[in-house]
């Protein structure tokens, strides 16, 4: 079983062909952990998924972009409404590139933190431009499992991240950028998952293509493994077993 740590399933990208998506997953045993960006989101899969729960777990959560226009209140009657059909919390986090207050960004990503403490359970975190403050904020909190997805971080930051037991996710990018695989022959074994980060589009690799788990992943998964000196099989064992850690809150 494999497993995509960090999916955008919600975006109307999909919203033409989500069945087929759905029955590539199954077919290809893959396990998509989508995340939401808002309460529209939210709702979306929600109504989506929630008779998928053998190869959707969904994150829902408040994304930095759109920190100004959500309500946190209403958010959490949501949230709390459907916790039984909740994994996860995410797409969540700070971004220093966004034309959003950067005081709200961090009020959303401390309540967000604040729902994922309570319920007990694991996030995923955007941190683009934002990483040290992420890593600041995270001590504040009882987290059950905190997934920095799609690692962009230095080598010093990364070595925090290890030391925080936080675990950190690598995208389609690991095909051809050899900074992502140093960054992965220097991310601890039990700590390290894959994405896609599906619909994004890469312009180096799948023909700039939407990303989709079911074609992109098993290239990462490919690519991880070459770049850590093992095989396809181990590779995969190691991320199954990782992932499972991951969203059960497991050390």
């Amino acid at each position: 079983m494999l497993f995509d740590a960090h999916i955008h399933l919600t975006d109307n990208e999909y919203s033409g062909y989500i069945e087929h998506v759905l029955t590539s997953l199954r077919a290809m045993k893959i396990v998509a952990c989508s995340v939401t960006v808002d309460s529209e989101t939210a709702f979306r899969s929600f109504r989506l998924f929630n008779s998928h729960h053998d190869i959707v777990r969904q994150f829902v959560g408040i994304h930095p972009e759109a920190a100004a226009r959500e309500d946190l209140d209403k958010f959490k009657e949501i949230f709390d409404s459907n916790l039984q059909s909740i994994d996860g919390v995410g797409e969540i986090g700070l971004d220093g590139t966004y034309d959003v207050p950067y005081d709200r960004q961090k009020q959303v990503f401390g309540s967000m933190l604040a729902l994922a403490e309570s319920a007990k359970k694991p996030v995923s975190i955007h941190s683009r431009k934002a990483l040290d403050d992420v890593l600041q904020m995270l001590p504040s909190y009882r987290i059950k499992g905190a997934l920095l997805h799609w690692f962009a971080g230095s080598k010093k930051q990364l070595a925090k991240s290890m030391d925080m037991g936080l675990y950190v996710s690598y995208g389609p990018a690991l095909v051809y950028l050899e900074d992502k695989q140093v960054l992965l022959k220097n991310t601890d074994r039990n700590r390290f998952l894959v994405e896609t980060d599906g619909p994004v589009r890469y312009s180096r690799c799948f023909g700039n293509l939407p990303a989709v788990s079911t074609g992109f992943l098993v290239s990462v998964v490919a690519s991880a493994a070459r770049t850590l000196g093992m095989t396809y099989d181990e590779a995969a064992g190691l991320l199954e077993q990782n992932s499972k850690a991951y969203l059960s809150g497991g050390a």
